[in-house]
């Protein structure tokens, strides 16, 4: 399985982004070291884990402590270690697709955003406060076509450090 950590991080100077090395680590106090490691001086540290062009998996560490979870798909838990260290505690599912309602302009009827192949677990407003609300980001996860690094790509130029990560991704 291929996976690609990355670490961006913002500070009083503005964001930072670096590739963190998953291997070896064993449960997710050590997933959140390596990130504080990574991060030093970030108020707020957000790791992106994309798996297999299939997965994606999203950390956010608030002052180096408040930690909060979201996985695009439980299957990454069963599937893979990394998966399981990651996701493996978390035990709320995502604010379901089907929670989330699209209004089409009939005040008659609400619909269903759209028919989830995934089952995404975790705080699906992780990113709320910096402009990707829950529905936009089940929506990225779920939109055929998209892969994990797509995802990531446009969370962070949403959240303002989209050419950090490309830089990241260009090294």
């Amino acid at each position: 399985m291929s996976i690609f950590a990355a670490a961006v991080g913002r500070t009083k100077n503005g964001w930072t982004a670096s590739e963190l090395d998953l291997t070896g680590l064993a449960d997710i106090d050590e997933v959140v070291d390596a990130l504080r490691d990574a991060e030093p001086d970030a108020d707020l540290a957000v790791l992106f884990v994309e798996s297999d062009d299939e997965y994606l998996s999203i950390l956010r560490l608030d002052e180096g402590d408040d930690l909060r979870i979201f996985g695009s798909d439980s299957a990454f838990a069963e599937e893979s270690r990394i998966g399981s260290v990651l996701l493996g505690e978390v035990e709320a599912p995502a604010l379901g697709v089907d929670d989330l309602s699209v209004d089409d302009g009939d005040d008659d009827e609400e619909r269903p955003a759209a028919e989830p192949d995934a089952d995404p677990i975790g705080d699906a407003e992780l990113l709320g406060d910096l402009g990707v609300n829950a529905q936009r980001l089940l929506e990225l996860c779920g939109k055929d076509g998209m892969l994990p690094s797509d995802v990531t790509a446009e969370i962070c130029q949403r959240i303002g450090c989209g050419d950090e990560m490309e830089e990241l991704r260009d090294a």
